[in-house]
């Protein structure tokens, strides 16, 4: 089974919901909406040949610059059957960041989804207990956001000059 293969099944199955393929250091990568994505999962896990069934990671990026498709989702899948790894990627916009939940599919997602949602805010819709895992519940922001500046700019003790700088 290559990476090909897998590209060219997908694209006959979802056309042009599966696009910006590529393979950095062989690793097939591939991008599809938020519409598609569970079908594209689902898809996989059920495959007779391809067989991915382990999500080994999902996680959320932050991307500033990229407007209308600021944040995104990026699962990790791997198929122990044929010993293959892939990524998947979602992107969405930071005024509607809703993905739809992979939990029913993945039991791991369930605690990964309610991380990225507490570090990124991304709202994993339809997932079973969508709650902040690691920070307080009552915090308003989401802390691995690039919106605040890396340095505190009020602190004495970090004026440049003092650093060379």
């Amino acid at each position: 089974m290559s990476n090909q293969e897998i590209t060219e099944d997908l694209a006959s199955r979802f056309g042009e919901a599966i696009f910006d393929v590529h393979e950095p250091y062989g690793f097939l990568t591939l991008t599809t909406t938020r519409d598609h994505i569970i079908d594209v999962l689902q898809y996989l896990y059920n495959h007779k040949t391809f067989r991915f069934g382990f999500l080994t990671d999902l996680a959320g990026i932050h991307y500033p610059d990229l407007t209308g498709n600021e944040l995104a989702v990026v699962y990790h899948l791997h198929s122990w059957t044929n010993n293959v790894r892939m990524r998947i990627k979602v992107f969405v916009p930071a005024a509607d960041p809703v993905v739809p939940t992979a939990s029913a599919l993945f039991a791991a997602a369930n605690w990964m989804e309610r991380e990225t949602f507490d570090f990124y805010g991304i709202v994993f819709r339809g997932h079973p207990n969508l709650i902040r895992v690691l920070n307080m519940e009552d915090m308003d922001y989401f802390p691995m956001r690039k919106e605040y500046p890396l340095e505190d700019q009020t602190r004495q003790d970090k004026i440049d000059s003092y650093f060379g700088r």
